[in-house]
């Protein structure tokens, strides 16, 4: 297959993130050192995490991966918006591996070729959503991973689509390729987008709420009637969706920010959450 050989090389290290590799792994460490909740004896099978800059989300970001910090997982699943390039689809990467400064994140091709082979026809191998130069929601994820976790293989899972249907599919067939497998379940999302701090707080609490309660249907209910924004919505209902089906029955939202904490500006803010679907 085309893809087989293909290695997609870090597009934002030196922007979204340090490029050098020992202050990037220095950075991580010091958002990591800092979180005060600890959830890691829980057994956690996915995750929600930001993906904007360090700078403005690192530290939220930190609040999830320090839940698994040490922990086994062969696979991580990270599932991503795709920001530049619609597509009707999940478009799931078969190239060899995702690059950052830590080193290559090899691709899991046994899980990528059974997401292909299964029933649900929106999740399929395609390059789409990867391989834009400017496409970051995936990949500033991995280097947390690289270094909460050390070794493991990766699915990489970009939506084109983030429609009811698409979610639905995607949770299931991420489900059934993971059952009896140690496989971690990565939601890339940031929250609502360039609101005053109190409307973004506002519309912000209702992704919170449906987080808290394990409620993915109200969450896209949420989302089509705008009560709230996020644009790794489907992201964060597929995990859900996906951790139900794998035996979870809670799920908790251990941190929320905007990013007015760092830059100071409370006129036009991100929303940030952090999260674990846990058994």
């Amino acid at each position: 297959m085309e893809q087989a050989t293909l290695v997609r090389k870090a597009a934002v290290a030196g922007t979204f993130y340090p490029a050098d590799a020992k202050r990037l792994e220095k950075e991580i460490k010091s958002y990591l050192s800092r979180v005060t909740v600890d959830r890691s004896k829980e057994d956690i099978c996915a995750l929600i995490a930001p993906h904007a800059g360090y700078m403005y989300s690192g530290e939220v970001a930190a609040h999830a991966y320090r839940q698994v910090q040490g922990k086994n997982y062969s696979t991580v699943v990270v599932i991503a918006p795709s920001h530049r390039q619609y597509f009707d689809f999940s478009s799931v990467f078969f190239g060899g591996s995702y690059e950052t400064p830590l080193g290559p994140v090899p691709v899991d091709k046994e899980l990528v070729e059974a997401l292909d082979r299964g029933p649900e026809k929106s999740v399929r191998i395609g390059k789409e959503g990867h391989l834009q130069t400017a496409e970051h929601a995936l990949e500033v994820h991995l280097p947390f991973l690289q270094v909460v976790l050390g070794s493991f293989s990766l699915v990489p899972v970009v939506m084109g689509s983030q429609s009811r249907r698409c979610t639905l599919e995607l949770g299931r067939a991420l489900s059934g390729v993971s059952r009896d497998r140690k496989v971690l379940i990565v939601a890339s999302s940031d929250l609502s987008h360039f609101h005053g701090q109190d409307k973004a707080q506002s519309l912000d609490q209702h992704v919170v709420a449906r987080i808290n309660a394990f409620d993915p249907e109200g969450l896209l209910d949420d989302l089509e009637r705008h009560d709230c924004e996020a644009c790794g919505g489907g992201p964060i209902a597929a995990a859900m969706f996906a951790g139900r089906e794998l035996g979870a029955a809670k799920a908790e939202n251990l941190c929320y920010a905007t990013s007015a904490d760092t830059s100071g500006n409370f006129s036009q803010v991100v929303g940030y959450t952090a999260g674990i679907i846990y058994r």
